[in-house]
């Protein structure tokens, strides 16, 4: 997957060979921010145009732009995939939290 990254957004980016441009989506939040441009540096222009535009319009609002991620996740597993990875934490010396934080950023290749 081909992404982007501008003050902590992070968008997907394809090709759209019909209309010959590159198109980008932002990714981790509710709304539906989309972009394109010819180039690369259209489209990542337009990509942070599109993220100024809505942080600039939030603060206009009042209201604090959106994140993509807050750092708090709750995960509900059955009881034996919880039991089996807080004893596979506790052998490598770590908390349940910890050893879950590493593995899923080795998952997303973070």
């Amino acid at each position: 997957m081909n992404t982007m990254t501008y003050k902590g957004y992070t968008a997907r980016i394809e090709f759209d060979e019909r209309d010959a441009i590159f198109v980008g989506r932002v990714l981790g939040v509710k709304a539906i921010i989309g972009f394109h441009g010819e180039t690369v540096t259209e489209l990542r222009a337009d990509f942070e145009a599109a993220i100024d535009f809505m942080i600039d319009d939030c603060k206009a609002r009042g209201e604090t732009p959106e994140k993509p991620a807050s750092g708090k996740l709750m995960l509900r597993v059955p009881p034996e995939v919880h039991a089996a990875a807080l004893v596979a934490a506790q052998a490598t010396g770590k908390s349940l939290n910890q050893w879950a934080a590493e593995i899923l950023g080795k998952a997303a290749h973070v």
